[in-house]
């Protein structure tokens, strides 16, 4: 059966993010016709949290109703994914899902969800680049200083997270290709452990572009490298990409190793499940 609103629904829904199994009455009906909620699984000032409050802004002026933004963090998004998944398949309770709703599935042994069973995907909305950041007040200006000083100190530098999830796997990943000691300081998301980070109370951490480039910029965070294969252009050109960087096991401070290198890629997104090519991105 052919849904006349179906096209409408994906071309101004295009970043909304995910929702629940619509029946085929419901997204049949014109839509929407009262307000909509938009799940965040994480902090407000996070990525999630800014990309939802201006979709939200955006939906809200396109489809004339109100899409509120409510934030449920904990868990690494578990929380908020759940929350959806529990809410009645109307389409009016979206879920911005991000890297770390995908990533949870292998992480947590034990979820009340299926991510893929329970939630159908709508649209890709944004992708990112994240960047190890220290404060000013550390010894270090380049990867390699800061692995001899990481080595020198193990134990003693606080990394921070936006949570257990993919938030820290970036960090987890540094810690096993360079054999440094950091102690994980988890939050429930990036904003707070952000705050903290300007605050001097943690030492490094690997948050989203979106979040900690104004700080890079106004010099209050050091920017040592960029989680991609190519430097950033937007503000770190001047700093090296992951695949420049090579983290070693070697010496403290030898820059002319080359370990093995892996590209960590981060997206927010998710397109609507359909049996014709054409609907499954906007």
């Amino acid at each position: 059966m052919k849904l006349p609103h179906r096209r409408q629904f994906l071309d101004l829904a295009a970043g909304a993010a995910a929702l629940p199994a619509l029946s085929h009455i419901a997204r049949a009906q014109a839509y929407p016709t009262r307000p909509v909620r938009i799940i965040v699984g994480f902090a407000a000032g996070g990525p999630a949290d800014i990309l939802a409050r201006l979709m939200g802004q955006w939906l809200s002026e396109r489809l004339g109703q109100p899409f509120v933004i409510e934030n449920r963090p904990g868990g690494g998004g578990n929380i908020g994914t759940e929350a959806v998944v529990k809410a009645p398949p109307d389409g009016y309770t979206l879920l911005l899902a991000a890297t770390a709703t995908a990533i949870n599935a292998t992480l947590y042994e034990k979820l009340n969800f299926n991510f893929i069973r329970d939630i159908a995907p709508v649209a890709a909305i944004s992708r990112y680049t994240f960047v190890m950041v220290v404060h000013p007040s550390m010894p270090t200006k380049i990867v390699p200083e800061f692995i001899a000083y990481a080595k020198a100190n193990p134990g003693k530098i606080n990394m921070a997270s936006g949570g257990i999830a993919a938030l820290h796997v970036f960090g987890e990943l540094f810690k096993m290709m360079t054999g440094v000691n950091l102690v994980h300081v988890p939050y429930r998301g990036q904003a707070p452990a952000l705050a903290d980070l300007l605050a001097g109370q943690v030492h490094v951490m690997f948050p989203a572009t979106v979040v900690s480039i104004e700080y890079i910029r106004a010099g209050r965070l050091r920017a040592l490298a960029v989680t991609t294969a190519t430097r950033s252009e937007c503000c770190l050109t001047s700093q090296p990409s992951a695949s420049s960087c090579r983290a070693t096991r070697r010496a403290p401070g030898s820059a002319s190793a080359r370990p093995r290198t892996r590209r960590v890629r981060s997206s927010t997104s998710s397109t609507r499940r359909s049996t014709r090519p054409s609907e499954t991105q906007t």
